[in-house]
């Protein structure tokens, strides 16, 4: 079993920064597929950012250029960094983990492990 935190959500205006955090612990483990995706409201869950087994990352097409996931293995954190922040980047977002996938990360439907969400809103 492994559990997420995530944090570092709030309020921004357009332009922003933000960087989200995501805590494991657990039976977590470091060469498997973990990610960032969000949800808003009436909105199908969407993949942000992904790392794989060997540390490659992928994006999403709405996001690309503007955010880096980076994975600490020695402090069991996923991090997410979100520059440049428009207005329909407000969502949920959820950290997630699997123990078995290794690549093409980006696939919400492969993730077993969810963390309860942290809220980004961003206005104009």
């Amino acid at each position: 079993h492994v559990q997420l935190v995530e944090s570092g959500g709030g309020s921004v205006q357009a332009g922003g920064s933000l960087r989200l955090s995501c805590a494991s612990s657990g039976n977590y483990v470091t060469d498997r597929c973990m990610g960032w995706f969000r949800q808003a409201p009436g909105k199908e869950r969407e993949g942000v950012a992904a790392i794989d087994s060997v540390g490659t990352a992928s994006y999403g097409d709405s996001v690309a250029g503007r955010v880096t996931i980076s994975r600490d293995n020695g402090k069991n954190t996923l991090n997410l960094q979100i520059d440049n922040l428009k207005p329909e980047d407000t969502a949920i977002y959820y950290c997630a983990a699997d123990l078995t996938s290794m690549f093409e990360c980006l696939r919400p439907h492969i993730y077993n492990y969810w963390g309860q969400g942290t809220q980004v809103t961003v206005s104009s």
